[in-house]
This record gives structure tokens, sequence and C-alpha cells, in this order.
């Protein structure tokens, strides 16, 4: 039983005494509060652990109180308070050492609390009451264990200082362990407290910033009834989410295990908080099997010199008026100093705490007891501080200026300002907020090879670091890692769509669109311009790059086309020469139709250029020799048509001299086609053709084409052929009804339609046809036109003189 919470369990006078809350006692049941009688005294056990941090504040104020260096002439003495781990016997604890023990009648009140700065508590719903009350009197509270976020509020809690890291740091710390190992679907359980509900809000919001979602999240106190605790392992036990973030006191972890045994719950991965990951006491039989492999996040380990020699001296002769040194000793060696108490044997007082094992004797693992240690290290060298300990001017003097009255906001003040390090190395200072530099351990629960629970150091969270170099892993191997994931990770080529109504964890397997990849992520990206997607859409890869080549079906056509066409003229060009003396071959000009021939040839051969993969030297030679060979051609055609016309249409054969002579005829057809090459020239300077890669039309696929650099080049290239067309079909009309013995008119005017047919059709035609296509349409109106005039013009002249020998003849010819 525990009576009496006004009073201090340990104590000792001293000049300045420095006030101790600890929850000494685990509270396991709870009073009836009537509000009628008096409440009935809270039924309590003792806590190992708990009372191993009372015994370290005694260690450090004995250590302090024989240095020679930290307050030389000052003694400390200490009043210990238990809180049971709740906020009724914290606020008593609170008003107890602010108020003395002393119990008189009268008016006068000395204003001056009893302590100067006080240790603890435990827990951060028990430090808030108390600073809820010294908060008003400024007197300083220094936590060791209090890792509510809400607690860094300077402006509501001026007074506070903590030597363990904020939950705001290890909630954001926890939140990238279970993203880094993959584990984006988890359940929660957290105390019913401001430690619990702030530190998993806190890690909830991270956890959406890293893409985790939490399944279920439920809060449990230790005074709730038993069917709400089964309720809570019900929902952790029907979850699908393998991997449990348990942000629990340890009153709340002890009560949530003896639930999920009796429900028999296992294959979870436990992911803790500070309060319980290094918990010894969880780390027995009972529970190991069910905790192994456990991971969480908790402060840097320490030895400090002298503890365990001071921690097994401990006896209650110390004391023999000491009821928790009697209570402490009966609990640890299971017996009883009063006889005959419930079968147990009497304690002697000569036991040894050597041959004990439990949290008490147990120093390998120190890590809250250190915040113990370091919290009356900074009170001891804020008072020292103030107390302008040292700082007479005289070195050899080293003693404090002593004061009857404090003013505890100048213990504060100093505080704030504490800047030491320790034996260990350890540098020990306050921020703004009166918070400790956040560095966290990171440490897995394994079996020995005793087979025992051991809590081994695989990484580190240091959150003064850069974002990407927070958290760290030293290469330890992690012992059983489990999948919890709402939805398995798609397959290279899919994308995640989030299912309506479910979080964004939980989502559905879409294949990627046309040119998008995905290696295993949550959304598809584009290729870049010249890729595109794979099959299976895993990874880009380079488009197909199209032109008309060679090795095609059209390719092949037209080239064999185009050397026909070249072919014919030659075979033409041989049958003219062979019967050049013939009356046929002279009266048709035999220089202008070997030049025409000529120019034919090169018409039907200028179309090779556009087959192939176009270069800066082919896109400038196709549009340049087919507008020059055409313009040719269409000179020489121009030059026959105004020659046929002038001889018929003179009088006398006189008049015919010099307008139908030779000369003429070559000045006419070199002057036109210089007109050409002008422009060509003109286009090939100011903004020449040249290859370009077309993304536009075919997403899968590059066209290789040639673009025409200024449109007006081309078009006023075509544009003139055609104003020589136009002349030469004029000139052909005109002359229609000559004789028809010699009607070459008849024949010029025939193929200058079919001409005009040609390319008036191409105009279209090659606007709209796509990639490769508008290539082949522009080489099927050169060959087609080509023909046309081989075919109006010198097929009948052939065919008589193959053919029809009898009218190769002067005579024939006349009429």
């Amino acid at each position: 039983m525990w009576g009496r919470p006004e009073f201090p369990l340990l104590s000792k006078q001293g000049d300045i005494t420095i006030g101790g809350v600890f929850s000494i006692h685990s509270q396991i049941s709870q009073p009836s509060l009537s509000f009628t009688d008096n409440p009935e005294p809270l039924i309590c056990s003792i806590n190992f652990r708990e009372f191993r941090f009372a015994q370290t504040m005694i260690f450090a104020i004995e250590e302090i109180n024989n240095s020679s260096s930290l307050l030389p002439n000052i003694s400390l003495g200490y009043k210990i308070f238990d809180s049971c781990g709740s906020t009724l016997p914290s606020t008593r604890a609170m008003m107890g050492l602010m108020n003395g023990q002393e119990r008189i009648l009268g008016n006068n009140c000395s204003g001056q609390s009893s302590v100067l700065a006080v240790i603890g508590a435990s827990e951060s719903s028990s430090t808030i009451v108390m600073l809820q009350i010294s908060g008003i009197f400024q007197i300083p509270v220094i936590s060791h264990f209090a890792t509510c976020a809400c607690l860094s509020n300077r402006k509501q809690y001026p007074s506070f200082f903590r030597t363990i890291p904020s939950d705001y740091y290890q909630s954001r710390a926890l939140a990238k362990l279970v993203r880094h190992f993959g584990w984006t679907w988890v359940g929660a359980v957290r105390s019913d407290n401001d430690y619990g509900n702030n530190g998993m809000a806190t890690f909830i919001a991270a956890a959406r910033q890293e893409g985790v979602c939490v399944e279920y999240s439920e809060a449990i106190s230790r005074t709730d009834s038993g069917e709400q605790v089964a309720r809570v392992v019900r929902v952790i036990r029907r979850g699908s989410a393998r991997v449990l973030v348990a942000f629990l006191a340890q009153g709340e972890m002890n009560i949530l295990l003896e639930e999920a045994l009796k429900q028999n719950v296992t294959g979870l991965q436990w992911v803790g908080s500070e309060s319980w990951i290094t918990a010894g006491h969880l780390a027995n039989k009972r529970y190991s099997h069910m905790l192994m492999g456990s991971l969480g996040f908790t402060i840097r380990k320490t030895k400090i010199t002298g503890l365990q020699e001071f921690l097994l001296q401990v006896n209650p002769s110390q004391d023999p008026q000491n009821n928790l040194l009697r209570e402490f000793w009966e609990a640890t060696f299971g017996c009883s100093f009063q006889p005959d108490v419930d079968g147990r044997s009497q304690c002697s007082g000569s036991e040894r705490l050597q041959d004990i094992h439990n949290p008490f004797t147990k120093v390998s693992e120190l890590r809250i007891s250190n915040n113990v240690y370091k919290a009356v290290y900074a009170a001891a060298h804020a008072i020292h501080s103030m107390l302008k300990c040292g700082q007479s001017g005289e070195a050899a003097i080293q003693s404090c200026i002593w004061k009857d009255h404090f003013e505890l906001k100048e213990v504060v003040k100093h505080l704030q300002d504490v800047n030491f390090t320790l034996e260990s190395g350890e540098r020990v200072y306050f921020d703004g907020n009166g918070d400790p530099a956040a560095t966290y351990e990171l440490v897995n629960w394994q079996r020995n090879r005793g087979g025992d629970a051991a809590f081994v150091a695989v990484g580190s969270y240091d959150a003064s670091l850069p974002d990407g170099k927070q958290f760290t892993m030293n290469g330890i191997d992690i012992t059983w890692r489990p999948l919890s994931v709402c939805s398995e990770s798609c397959l290279p080529g899919f994308r995640q769509a989030v299912i309506k109504g479910k979080p964004i964890c939980c989502f559905s397997c879409v294949v990627c669109g046309a040119g998008e990849i995905s290696n295993s992520s949550a959304e598809c990206s584009w290729c870049p311009l010249e890729y595109w997607s794979n099959e299976d859409h895993s990874r880009c890869v380079p488009k197909v790059i199209e032109f008309l080549s060679y090795g095609e079906t059209m390719g092949v056509l037209l080239t064999a086309f185009s050397l026909f066409g070249a072919s014919l003229t030659v075979a033409m060009s041989c049958l003219f020469y062979r019967f050049r003396h013939t009356p046929l071959v002279r009266a048709n000009n035999t220089e202008m139709s070997f030049l025409m021939l000529f120019s034919l040839t090169l018409c039907f051969l200028c179309s090779l250029t556009f087959i192939g993969r176009p270069s800066v030297w082919s896109c400038m030679l196709r549009h340049t020799a087919f507008g020059v060979t055409f313009a040719l051609c269409m000179s020489c055609v121009l030059a026959k048509t105004i020659a046929v016309v002038m001889a018929f249409k003179a009088k006398r054969p006189s008049n015919i001299v010099p307008q139908c002579s030779a000369p003429f005829q070559r000045t006419s057809v070199l002057g036109c086609t210089l007109l050409q090459v002008l422009i060509c020239v003109l286009w090939l300077t100011l903004a020449p053709p040249f290859p370009y890669k077309n993304t536009a039309y075919a997403t899968e696929r590059i066209v290789l084409e040639c673009d025409l650099g200024s449109p007006v080049g081309f078009w006023a290239v075509l544009g003139y052929i055609g104003l020589l067309a136009v002349l030469c079909f004029v000139l052909a009309f005109l002359a229609r009804k000559l004789p028809d013995n010699f009607n070459e008119a008849k024949f010029i005017t025939f193929s200058m339609l079919i001409f005009a047919a040609v390319w008036v059709t191409f105009i279209p035609a090659y606007v709209s046809s796509p990639g490769k296509f508008t290539v082949a349409v522009e080489i099927f109106a050169i060959l087609a036109s080509s023909f046309g005039l081989f075919f109006c013009i010198f097929v009948p002249k052939g065919y008589i003189l193959l053919l029809k020998p009898e009218r190769n003849t002067k005579k024939h010819m006349m009429g």
C-alpha cells in the first residue's frame, strides 16, 4: 500500500535542495472518487527500473557534493517523490516539493519554494500536470523521460527542460524507418495520453508524407477495462498489416502484451517507441518470443563510472526507517522483514544484490539513467553559474557567493545557458525550446548465443543532418523482415491506380500507356523525345527511324521505274542518233531533241536522290536537281514549241531568220535554265533544306525527312516550272491546227496537259501525305510527268522510225 504521498520517499538535507519525481511504483488499481469520503490509497507495485533512476539521481548528487570544482562550498540535498505513473500523485508530489513538509498555523508565508529545480517526471502527462503548478512560480523542471512534442512550446512551458529528445523527431524517424524497409501498410497503437496521442499524430502525418498508410490507430490506457484492451487486440489480430507501430508507455505496453498473449497474437513486426524498446523486463521469456525482431529508436547508451558499485551498496541498513528501501529489498529477494508473511522467508538484510539480475542491477544498457545523470548535472551547473562560483577573482579560492533568497527565474535563465561536457565526453546543452540535440540509436531485438534477447544497435538517426542523411544503417543484419503492404508492388510496365474509398497504399495496377514506362514505381514516366517504350513498357528503346529506303518494296518499285524511264530515254537517244540524218529527226531540231532527251534522263535519275537516308547534301541536292533538270526540260519544250509556231506562222522562209535559228533556241534554253539556277542558289544560300527528325507525325517512330528550310524557295522553284509549262501549253494550243503530218504541237499540248494534271494533283497529295509517303508522292509526280513528256513527244517519232519508215520522207513531211 502507498500512503502519505505528500512526504518524500527518499530525502537528504543540503544547502540547496533538488526535487525528484519518478514512477517508483506502477499503479495497479484506481480508487473510486465519490467526493464524499477521503479517497482510498492506491495499490502499487515497485518498478525496479524507476527505482534505479531515483538512485542514479542520488548518485549524481553525491558525486557533485564530493567535487571540488562544481559547487565547491555548497552541498546539495534531495527530495524524491513517487508519481506512481499517474497524474493525481504527480500533482501531490509537486505540491509537496513546493510547500515543504512543515505543517504550521499562521499567516506568514516565505514565498520561497523548498526546491530550486525538479528532476522528472518519467511520463509526459505527469510532467504536464506538474508544470501547470510549477510554471506559475517558474520552478525549473528537467525531465529525463517526458518526450511529448507539446512540451517544446516555450510560451506554455517556459521553465521546462529535458535531456531526452522530443517525440517530434522520434515520430518522424519511425516514419522513415518503416518506409526504409518498404512497410507501407502498418497498424498503430498508442497510449491514450499526451505522450501517445501527440507522438502518434506526428507519426501519422510524417508517414503520410513518406507514402506509408496506417490501417488502424487504436488507443489504450492503463485504466481501461479488460474488454476495451481485448477489443484493441482483436483489431490488431484481424488487421492485414504485419507491422505494428506501438507508441506506448511501459504501463500500457504491459497491459497490451498480456492480452496479446491471451489471444495468441503472433507474426507481427513490432516497431516501438523509446519508452519500451529497451525495457529489460519485457525481454524475458514470457514476451521475448512475441517481441523478438522488434525495431525502435532509443537514445544512445553510455557508461557512468561508479554507478554500478553505488547501486550494489543499496541496503535497508542505510536508513532502517525508510519503508521504500525495505519494500525494494523484499521485492528483490522475495522475502519479508515481518515473520510469517504469506509463507515467505524472513529477510536478513545480508542478501547480496550482486547475485540478482533485474532491471535495477542491469547497468550495461544505461540510456534513460544517463538522462537523469545529465539532468542533475545541468541543474548543478546552472546553480554554479548563478552563484558565481569560482569567479571571485582569486584562482586559489573556489567558492560560491551565497544568497539567502533565490529568484527561480534566474535558475531558468542559467539553465537555458548551460553548456558543459561530462567525463564521458558527452556535451550537454539546451536549444531555445529547452530540448537537447535529437540523436537516436536504432536497436533491434536479437537473440544472443545464450538464447536471450539482446538489444543490438543496427542504425542511427541524427535530426541535425540534411534530410537525406539523417537515417543510416550500419550494415548489421535485421532479424525477420515481413512484407507489410496493402497491395503488392506493380510489375514493371504498370502504374498504380487508386481504388476509390481506400487509402493510397491500396491500389490496382494499370498498364502504362504508349510511350510510357515504369520500373516498379507508382507512376508511369514518358520516354525522352527520341525514345519509345518497349513491348512490356519496362524501358525506353530508341524509336524506329523511318525514311524511304532502297530496301523496302516502295523504294524498289520507284527505283525500278526511275531506271526504266532513264533507260528508255537513253534508248530513244540511241535511236535518234541512228536516224539523225533522216527527215523526221532533222525536222524536229536534232540538237534540241538530244538536249531534251538528256534533260529527261536527268529528270528520271533525280528521283533517286529522294530515296535513301536524308543527309545535308542529299536534302540540298534533291530539290535543286529536280528544279534545274525540269527547268531545262521545260525550256527545251518551250524552245521547240516556239520554233514550230514561228515556222508555220511565217509567210516566207526568209522571215524565219533569225527567230528560228539554232542560236536563238540555245539562248532561250540557257536563259530559262539559268533563271531557275539563280532561284536555287538563293534558296540554298538563305535557307537551305536540311535533315529533320519529325516526331510529330508518329509518336512511336521518327520520320527522317528533309525540311524545306524555306517553303518560299520550294514553291518558287515549283512555280517557275509551272510557269514554263503554262507557256508551252499556250503556244502549243495556238499551233494545234497545223498540218497533221507535222503536228508536234498537238503532242506537246497533250504532254503539258498530263504535266499539269500530275502537278495540280501533286499539291494536295503532297500536303496531306504522312511521313515517307510525302517523298513517294513527290517521286511519283516526277516520274509521271517525265513519262508523260517522253511518251507524248518521243514515242510517236520512235514509232515512225522503227515501224513506219515509209513516213520518214521529206515528201511525207511536207504533206
